[in-house]
């Protein structure tokens, strides 16, 4: 049987919900604040986490004269499964024009208190005059597109060949997995 039209409670007002709406506020603020009560010392974490290097404090094996370093991408990750973030960089020489090679570094933690980060790995050396495409660091997994150059003759512009490779810690370092060399595109 319905109830007959017309009597108060058959009609929520816009109060009836604001008193409902702060009733289960009060209800969930309650339960946030007492927690559970079989919570002991051992659920907390033991210590804070530790930062990831930051990438634009670290002193990378790149001479750029006055121009300086450009970090172009960043990651942070632990790829070596140590507890401890690394940060992965794709840095290279800055540059008004032109395209300068990229490097691709692992950076840890710098030794000491204040201590900038410290490369701990080279996975892309600027040496060998390529450009990272693609970059990304999934899991224990770091992988880029290599951008490179058949002939010297290349413009710097227009890399003509491209090489997927992937990064995995194995037996204490970064080992690569690279696919065939392509020309691109």
């Amino acid at each position: 049987m319905q109830p007959p039209a017309g009597l108060p409670h058959t009609h929520p007002r816009p109060v009836h919900w604001l008193l409902t709406a702060l009733a289960l506020a009060a209800v969930l603020t309650g339960a946030v604040l007492l927690g559970p009560a079989d919570a002991t010392a051992g659920d907390a974490p033991s210590a804070p986490a530790a930062a990831a290097p930051d990438p634009a404090a670290a002193r990378y094996p790149l001479d750029c004269g006055p121009v300086g370093v450009e970090v172009r991408e960043k990651a942070v990750a632990d790829p070596d499964g140590d507890g401890r973030p690394e940060t992965v960089a794709v840095v290279r020489c800055r540059a008004g024009a032109g395209t300068p090679p990229d490097g691709v570094y692992v950076l840890t933690a710098g030794k000491g208190t204040g201590a900038p980060p410290r490369v701990a790995a080279t996975l892309v050396d600027p040496a060998r005059r390529m450009n990272v495409d693609r970059f990304r660091v999934t899991g224990d997994t770091i992988s880029a597109t290599l951008l490179g150059y058949s002939a010297r003759n290349v413009p710097r512009c227009c890399p003509d060949l491209r090489r997927p490779v992937e990064w995995r810690w194995r037996d204490g370092q970064f080992a690569p997995t690279a696919r065939s060399v392509t020309a691109r595109a």
